[in-house]
């Protein structure tokens, strides 16, 4: 699986798979059906899924290598990141050295579909939002008995 075989299985779900996304090591970003942004990361022995409101996104100009304008214009290309300042509105964490024995870095290593098999696993724990539900219940981590 690459990440346009990805963006294809997630669209099929109603999300939408965001510019700033990578598949080694696994960095998702995710736009919920109901505009919430869904950042997904595997590093060390974390598996981490985090949401946070729709205008937590920003962009960023990646400046020009020699920045003498001469060769290239004076800006470079953009990339869509997390503002530094966004805050979490949901976060869900499974800690593999508890859930899977892992002891240093495993989760860096997963390949994108065991990543995405996590990926939905954590994202099927979140509270579904309707203007009929009651609020998201408070952050908390998930770890497999």
């Amino acid at each position: 699986m690459n990440l346009p075989a990805l963006a294809d299985l997630l669209a099929s779900r109603g999300l939408r798979l965001l510019p700033g996304s990578y598949a080694v090591p696994v960095e998702l970003l995710v736009q919920l059906p109901d505009a919430t942004i869904a950042h997904f990361t595997a590093r060390g022995t974390m598996l981490r899924l985090r949401t946070y409101a729709p205008d937590a996104l920003t962009t960023i100009t990646i400046p020009a290598e020699c920045g003498c304008g001469d060769h290239h214009p004076q800006t470079g290309p953009t990339r869509v990141v997390l503002s530094r300042y966004a805050t979490p509105l949901e976060e869900r964490t499974v800690h593999g050295d508890h859930a899977y024995n892992w002891h240093h870095h495993e989760a860096g290593l997963l390949p994108l579909p065991a990543a995405t098999h996590h990926f939905l696993a954590l994202l099927s724990t979140l509270p579904t939002s309707t203007p009929d539900s009651p609020a998201p219940t408070p952050a908390h981590s998930l770890v497999p008995a």
